[in-house]
């Protein structure tokens, strides 16, 4: 169902697609934010086709038998990413807080409709020995390690840095920076020649989001840490890359964004990004198809020409 509001289109409803001028529609949700309260659905597994719609993600068995962890796997693009790599034949565990619980288990009902296996673990991972427990978890259950995805994420605007208080910031670094630290730390000696680290970072570490700093900054870091990791052990055949999206329609939109943030939440395409359009670009990363791809960084931003 389509609105008009100010000569332009509004969409709602399930799963439908933002053309050219479409405007997401204004909401809000107490963070983190559920993707079964958004409006309209985020698409975690089909793609824009030319007629206007989506059609499925057709899979080509790329990640056959591959063990994956993915954090923030609940929703937005953490499912599409945990979907998109069981289509390709891998199995996952999905971190995500226990407030979430709920997404969580949506999206293992979706990644088991393609027969295979998604793991539940609701944990903050902001501590060192929680991180320890997501990758003795992945052990036990999934039987290796192949895949991480770094991919858990806080923000909160502020206009300024005089509004951003010791805590936010502390807790922007603690979620979304500390426990790639950690995490890779403690995946990298289970995995071999061929497995691979996937970040993820942002389109904002580039073009400096003033409303959203200490996310920025966490996302700065994470590209260096991700071209620093790399050169650490591609040498050993294990690949560290990142993906910087652009703006996309997830969850954390509707909890973390005011009014004028919403009302301006679109690309040089003329529209927010899906998240399946973003997990695409894990899926190459992870799969051999990128074998010769390490320390670099994926721009799926809706055409925002950026540097690095």
């Amino acid at each position: 169902m389509e609105t008009i509001k100010n000569d332009v289109k509004t969409t709602t409803g399930s799963d439908s697609h933002f053309e050219p001028g479409h405007k997401v529609p204004i909401q809000h949700q107490d963070p983190p934010g559920l993707q079964s309260d958004l409006g309209p659905k985020p698409v975690s597994s089909k793609l824009p086709s030319e007629d206007g719609g989506y059609q499925h993600y057709k899979a080509a068995g790329k990640l056959e038998g591959k063990k994956a962890i993915i954090t923030g796997g609940d929703s937005g693009i953490g499912r599409a990413i945990a979907i998109l790599f069981a289509m390709e034949g891998a199995d996952s565990l999905i971190v995500y807080l226990p407030q979430e619980e709920s997404d969580a288990l949506e999206t293992q009902k979706q990644v088991e409709q393609w027969g295979k296996k998604c793991s539940l673990l609701a944990m903050d991972i902001t501590s060192k020995e929680n991180c320890q427990k997501v990758i003795n978890t992945a052990l036990s259950q999934l039987g290796g390690i192949n895949t991480l995805v770094n991919n858990a994420a806080f923000q909160m605007m502020q206009k300024s840095i005089h509004d951003i208080t010791d805590e936010q910031w502390h807790k922007t670094f603690d979620t979304n920076i500390h426990p790639f630290y950690y995490l890779s730390k403690m995946a990298l000696p289970h995995m071999k020649s061929g497995d691979t680290i996937i970040n993820n970072a942002s389109i904002n570490a580039y073009i400096g989001r003033p409303d959203l700093l200490d996310y920025t900054t966490t996302k700065g870091a994470i590209v260096a840490f991700t071209r620093g990791l790399s050169n650490q052990f591609c040498s050993k055949g294990i690949r560290v890359n990142a993906v910087c999206p652009g703006p996309v329609w997830t969850p954390l939109i509707a909890a973390t964004m005011d009014d004028e943030a919403q009302d301006s939440f679109t690309s040089p395409m003329g529209r927010p990004g899906q998240p399946s359009e973003i997990a695409t670009c894990f899926v190459f990363l992870a799969s051999q198809d990128s074998s010769f791809i390490s320390g670099q960084c994926l721009h799926p931003n809706g055409g925002t020409v950026v540097n690095g």
